[in-house]
């Protein structure tokens, strides 16, 4: 990629920024990627503003109908919510996928919360707990950071011992068990996608660590500690996948799984937003 290509990512990421600023001047603390465009997160909102991802140049690749940017505050603390975004399986480069982090880093947010879905590879969980990200295992085959680094933005080579803030976690789930909230905690295992793991795949993952599978969150997460963000990850257990008993896994029980966990990711949200410290 040549010196212009940089200049041109940089320039994309200040014509985005200058595209929100027409519609709102707040400057979110903290940024939270969530899934979809349900209204559960966005009644808790104090709404400054609602803009269409369409109307944010390069926010988000190819069709954008599904996404809009939301600014304002949750719990006292100046947010910025995407509901809804773009993932690898739909052809989209990394780069694209986690796009909206640099965005939201560049309003002013120094902490990102990413919410998503998973399938656990745990037998003693259940569908429709929630899961708090440990650490993650990118078997995505690739890296959002590949190619010529904006060096205004993070290092060349950015530590990732510590991807999700330990600081976070810890608070995430001493909220939760003050919610009667059942919160697991372990390792994500990211893959592209879109088919769903043969039952090898399982037992492949569950041997190298992991303790749940999705399709997203890694690009964004990476992105994010480039940036020096903090981040906190939390996801839904749509399934157990016991390899042995492996039953199909449908897009109509994943939207029931994350419906029926939204009253409680928005009050854990609610309080961790109402605690965190930019």
């Amino acid at each position: 990629m040549s010196d212009a290509a940089v200049h041109a990512r940089r320039a994309a990421i200040d014509e985005a920024v200058a595209a929100v600023r027409d519609r709102s001047r707040a400057e979110p603390e903290l940024a939270i990627l969530w899934p979809t465009r349900s209204p559960a997160l966005s009644d808790a909102l104090a709404l400054d503003a609602s803009i269409e991802a369409s109307d944010i140049p390069d926010l988000l690749p190819g069709d954008e109908a599904h996404a809009r940017l939301q600014l304002g505050t949750l719990a006292g603390r100046r947010v910025a919510v995407l509901q809804g975004g773009s993932r690898r399986y739909e052809g989209h480069t990394l780069q694209q996928v986690a796009f909206p982090v640099r965005v939201m880093r560049a309003l002013g947010a120094r902490t990102l919360v990413i919410v998503s879905d998973c399938v656990a590879l745990q037998p003693t969980w259940s569908a429709g707990e929630l899961m708090l990200l440990d650490d993650h295992i990118n078997l995505l085959g690739d890296n959002p950071l590949v190619g010529p680094n904006l060096d205004d933005l993070g290092p060349r080579f950015p530590d990732m011992s510590v991807a999700y803030d330990p600081e976070l976690r810890a608070r995430a789930e001493r909220l939760a068990l003050a919610q009667q909230t059942i919160l697991r905690r372990g390792v994500y295992a990211a893959l592209e996608g879109p088919s769903r793991p043969t039952r090898a795949e399982y037992r492949m993952l569950r041997s190298v660590g992991a303790d749940a599978t999705g399709t997203g969150v890694v690009p964004e997460a990476i992105v994010a500690r480039h940036m020096s963000m903090r981040v906190l990850a939390l996801t839904v257990i749509t399934q157990v996948a016991l390899p042995d008993a492996l039953e199909p896994l449908s897009a109509q029980q994943v939207d029931a799984a994350m419906q029926g966990a939204e009253p409680r990711l928005v009050s854990l949200l609610q309080a961790v937003a109402g605690e965190t410290d930019s």
